[in-house]
């Protein structure tokens, strides 16, 4: 079997205008609920069945000789089953893009999505998997129980701190590839659009000071990613202030936060970490001062990143910035978790990873810069996602880098 990206029904979008069925407000039509009537996703088969011997190969007594072998050698499952292929979409919908808590049935849609893009950009099956529990412990002992079906697991919108405890309890219990996209994708499309900023104004990333607004799963995760790259210092602000040593009010993740970040040892609010600074990087929301843009370095990268208000607008950012990015399709330089994730998962697949390496996701972060070569212009550090170059490049890299780093089995 496989995820097909088709819509399942066959009503035409003017037949669902017609029956009042996507509506968003008042009379109102909405493509939106057109488009997501019936669900985004079905289920094809891979193989015939026209007649009895079809139905004997592929059902009983068939199949009965596949499971026997695969009970007798049971790494079997990888090559006769979709298992090697297919990848759950978990979420228990407390994080749900920028919509916060609103419940598992309510994630549907994104789950949905979440999966068609695997499918579209990186040829990788998905299945949406919305869990009734935000008890940390129950989740994971969920997904351990369904992960034999599956040859991957990509968490996806749960909320922090939970998600960095789920996913290291799954990342120890299980045997193939966990990844929370929310920290991970976002921070490996990150490093590949400040590699190429910095590239494109003649500096290196051990020459760059950022500061991060957001202390939740994607700041955590950029934070610890960009210092395992080698940049110079970041400092990390949540609504307190700059996540420092000197706070008695830290979580846990965040006093570990403390001791990996924040070199110059600074102290006070956001707006006093980015003086000077050469890079913000937005994940929070919110707004930035003007002033406060106008206060970093010369030649300072500007990537605001909140959806759908960005936290510098752009037109702001272009007064003081030499590259600006956003989480928008509408602007250049789009930082989107979809140009990572489908490459990640589908290099993972390929070479049957046990786990998802640091070293794993650098390499799809130096594909993904490498594949906007000699283009390489200010409103241009990132490919598109539509760019067809994207995906291969970043399978192939993930691939080789599993090898290297010895979890790849094939």
């Amino acid at each position: 079997m496989a995820a097909e990206i088709v819509n399942p029904h066959s009503e035409s979008a003017g037949e669902a205008e017609a029956e009042g069925v996507a509506r968003a407000s008042g009379d109102a039509f909405d493509p939106a609920f057109a488009l997501h009537r019936g669900g985004k996703m079905a289920v094809r088969s891979t193989v015939p069945i026209r007649d009895k011997d079809d139905l004997s190969l592929a059902y009983t007594p068939g199949v009965a000789r596949v499971c026997t072998a695969i009970a007798e050698q049971p790494e079997l499952v990888h090559d006769y089953t979709w298992k090697s292929q297919v990848v759950a979409v978990v979420t228990d919908g407390t994080a749900v893009l920028g919509l916060g808590d609103i419940g598992p049935e309510a994630s549907l849609p994104v789950m949905e999505g979440k999966a068609i893009l695997f499918k579209q950009f990186g040829g990788v099956d998905a299945v949406p998997i919305a869990l009734a529990t935000t008890d940390a412990d129950e989740i994971v002992d969920t997904v351990v129980r369904l992960a034999p079906s599956f040859g991957g697991v990509n968490l996806e919108d749960i909320s922090a701190p939970r998600c960095f405890e789920i996913e290291r309890k799954l990342q120890e219990r299980l045997d193939i590839p966990v990844f929370h996209d929310d920290q991970h994708g976002t921070a490996v499309v990150t490093l590949a659009a400040l590699r190429n900023a910095a590239k494109l104004t003649g500096r290196g990333l051990g020459d760059l000071r950022a500061v991060i607004s957001g202390a939740g799963a994607a700041g955590v995760a950029i934070a610890k990613f960009l210092l395992e790259a080698g940049l110079g210092d970041v400092a990390v602000a949540d609504r307190k202030g700059i996540v420092s040593r000197d706070r008695e009010d830290l979580t846990p993740v965040k006093r570990e936060l403390a001791e990996l970040t924040n070199r110059a040892g600074l102290s006070g609010s956001l707006e006093t970490a980015l003086v000077g600074a050469d890079v913000f990087i937005g994940v929070s929301g919110g707004t930035v001062p003007e002033a406060a843009v106008a206060s970093m370095a010369e030649g300072a990268f500007v990537f605001a990143m909140a959806n759908p208000n960005p936290e510098v607008h752009p037109d702001v950012a272009h007064k003081y910035a030499s590259v600006v990015a956003t989480g928008r399709s509408d602007y250049p330089n789009q930082i989107n978790n979809v140009l990572a994730f489908p490459g990640i998962f589908a290099g993972a697949l390929q070479v049957r990873a046990s786990r998802i390496t640091e070293g794993m996701k650098i390499a799809a972060a130096n594909a993904l810069a490498d594949v906007v070569g000699d283009d390489l212009a200010a409103d241009y550090v990132i490919p598109s996602p539509f760019d067809e170059r994207v995906a291969p490049a970043v399978t192939a890299a993930v691939a080789a880098a599993a090898r290297a780093e010895g979890v790849a089995r094939r």
